[in-house]
C-alpha cells in the first residue's frame, strides 16, 4: 500500500465547521498535538470510571447471578451470550450518534457528560435483582438491566474511546493516553478486587452489600466522568463536522488495517474475558481459596501500572504491531502455564498469572494507540474523519468477544459439572475450571496474534498518511483562498 495513494473519493461537502477542531473554553491548551499531564490523568480517569460498570459486570455478574440470585449457569451462559452480543449492535448505533452530533463542547464530551449518570445508576440496578421475584422474573429481570446497562455503556464508552484520536495526532502521545487509560482501568479492577471480592465471602447480605457498594460507584464514578469532561480537549482539526451515514460507511469499507485489528481484537478478547470470568471461581475452587482472589488480580492487574508507562518506549524500539504480537505470545505462554499447573503449586499457578498480566497490559495498551490510527488511514482514503464509527466497529468486536468468551466460561463451568452454592466442588469440577481458565485464553490469544502478522500499518506509513492528508488540506485552502481572490478581483 503506498502511502501516496490519489487523493481521497468524493465524500460529500468538506466546508470546516466553525465549531470543527475548536477547543472548549477553560481546558488546557496543548501545542503541536502534545498533552498536558492533567490531560492524561483525566482521561486515565474516564476508564476507572468506566469500568465501575464494565469490569464490575465482567468479573462478577455471572456469580452474583448463580450463586446469589439463583439463575443456573447454563441459563446465565446463555443471558451473556444474547445481552452481550446486542452491546455489541448497540455501539454502531452508538457511533452513527457520535459522527451525526456536534455541540459547543465538541463531538465526544457532551455524551460523557449527559450519559454517565444513567449509565452508573443502571450498573446499581444490574446488580439489585428483587428477590421477591419468581425464577422468571429473575431472569427477565437480569435481561432487561443488564441490556439497558449494554446501550448506557454504549452511549459513554464509544465517544470516550473515540475521543483519544481527536486530542492528538501524535503517535507516541495516543500510546501515553491508551497506557494512562489502562492504569484507569488497573485501579478500578484492583479497587473491586478488594472491595467486593472479601464481601462475596464474608457478607451476610451479599444482596444488600453490593446495592450498597454500586451505589457508592454512583458517586465515585460521576465525579471521575466530571473531570474527563473537564481536561479532555478536541483538537484535531476535521474537514467535515457531521457525517452522514453514507460516509461513515465509506471511511469503514476497504480499511483493511481496522479490518484486521478488529478481527484480532475479537480473538484476544474471547480469551481474556473467559479467564476474567473464571478468576473468582479459580481462585477459590481450584487454589481453594477465595482470598487468593486478590492475589491474582493484583498480579494480573496490578503489574498494568508498570508496563502501561513503559510502552512508549517500547513502541519507539519495535513498533507497536510487533509489541502486540511479542505481547500476544507472552499471553498464549501464560494462558498455557495456568492450564496445565497443579493447584498444590499456588505459587507458580501466581506467576503465570503475572505473565499474563504483563501480557495483557501490553496488548491493550496497543490495541486502543493502534486503533486511534486506523482513523487516520480512513480519512487518508476517503477525506473524512470518522472516530465514532471507526470506534464503533472496533469496540463491536471487543463486546463479541466479552459475550463468546464470558459465556465460554458459563458454559465450561456448566460442561465441567460445577454446583452453585456447594461448599466444595467434585475433583474433575476443580480440573475443570482450571483447564477452560487457562486453554481457552492460550488457543484465542494465539488466533489474535497470527492475525496481527498481517497487520499493514508501520509507523512510517501513518507518519506519511497524516503529512499528505495535511498537503491536501492545505492544497485545498490555498484553491478556496485564490479562487476569493480570482472573484474579488473581477
Amino acid at each position: 500500500m503506498s502511502s501516496t495513494a490519489a487523493a481521497p473519493a468524493s465524500t460529500g461537502s468538506t466546508t470546516t465547521s466553525s465549531t470543527a477542531g475548536a477547543a472548549p473554553a477553560g481546558t488546557p491548551a496543548t501545542t503541536a498535538g502534545r498533552l498536558r499531564l492533567s490531560s492524561y490523568l483525566g482521561y486515565g480517569a474516564g476508564d476507572a470510571a468506566n469500568n465501575l460498570a464494565f469490569s464490575m459486570s465482567s468479573m462478577f455478574l455471572l456469580l452474583y447471578y448463580t450463586d446469589v440470585v439463583g439463575i443456573s449457569a447454563a441459563a446465565a451462559g446463555t443471558l451473556f451470550l444474547v445481552v452481550r452480543v446486542w452491546d455489541a449492535f448497540a455501539d454502531i448505533f452508538a457511533g452513527r450518534q457520535v459522527d451525526r452530533a456536534m455541540t459547543r463542547w465538541g463531538k465526544f464530551r457532551p455524551f460523557i457528560l449527559f450519559g454517565s449518570l444513567p449509565l452508573l445508576l443502571l450498573s446499581m440496578a444490574t446488580f439489585t435483582v428483587p428477590g421477591g421475584l419468581s425464577g422468571t422474573g429473575k431472569l427477565i429481570y437480569a435481561y432487561v438491566t443488564y441490556a439497558a446497562l449494554g446501550l448506557a455503556y454504549s452511549l459513554v464508552n464509544i465517544p470516550y474511546g473515540s475521543l483519544a484520536s481527536a486530542m492528538t495526532q501524535v503517535p507516541a502521545e495516543r500510546t501515553r493516553l491508551a497506557s494512562f487509560r489502562l492504569m484507569g482501568t488497573a485501579a478500578t479492577i484492583i479497587l473491586l478486587a478488594f472491595v467486593v471480592a472479601p464481601q462475596i465471602r464474608d457478607a451476610e447480605d451479599l444482596q444488600q452489600s453490593l446495592t450498597l457498594t454500586t451505589g457508592l460507584f454512583v458517586v465515585v464514578g460521576f465525579g471521575l466522568y466530571l473531570l474527563v469532561f473537564r481536561t479532555a480537549r478536541e483538537d484535531v482539526v476535521r474537514d467535515v463536522a457531521h457525517v452522514t451515514l453514507r460516509q461513515s460507511l465509506a471511511t469503514l469499507r476497504g480499511n483493511r488495517p481496522l479490518l484486521l485489528l478488529c478481527l484480532s481484537a475479537l480473538s484476544f478478547l474471547t480469551g481474556m474475558f473467559t479467564l476474567q470470568t473464571l478468576q473468582a471461581y479459580y481462585a477459590r475452587d481450584v487454589l481453594g481459596d477465595a482470598n487468593l482472589f486478590i492475589v491474582l488480580t493484583l498480579v494480573s492487574t496490578g503489574l498494568m501500572f508498570v508496563v502501561a508507562p513503559l510502552m512508549p518506549r517500547l513502541v519507539r524500539a519495535v513498533g507497536k504491531k510487533r509489541g502486540y504480537v511479542l505481547g500476544g505470545g507472552l499471553g498464549a505462554v501464560a494462558g498455557l502455564g495456568i492450564a496445565f499447573t497443579p493447584p498444590t503449586l499456588p505459587v507458580v499457578a501466581i506467576g503465570f498469572f503475572a505473565l499474563y498480566g504483563i501480557a495483557v497490559a501490553a496488548v491493550n495498551t496497543l490495541m486502543f494507540a493502534l486503533e486511534a490510527d486506523t482513523v487516520e488511514y480512513g480519512e487518508w482514503r476517503t477525506g473524512v474523519r470518522t472516530e465514532g464509527t471507526t470506534y464503533a466497529a472496533f469496540s463491536f468486536t471487543r463486546k463479541v468477544g466479552q459475550a463468546v468468551g464470558g459465556a465460554a466460561a458459563a458454559y465450561g463451568l456448566g460442561l465441567v459439572g460445577y454446583v452453585a452454592g456447594a461448599p466444595s466442588q467434585a475433583a474433575g469440577t476443580m480440573d475443570g475450571i482450571r483447564l477452560v481458565a487457562g486453554l481457552v485464553p492460550a488457543v484465542f490469544i494465539g488466533i489474535g496474534v497470527l492475525i496481527m502478522l498481517a497487520y499493514p500499518l508501520t509507523e512510517q506509513r501513518f507518519t506519511a498518511m497524516v503529512a499528505e492528508v495535511a498537503e491536501r488540506r492545505a492544497a485545498r485552502t490555498a484553491a478556496t483562498t485564490d479562487a476569493t481572490a480570482a472573484r474579488e478581483g473581477a
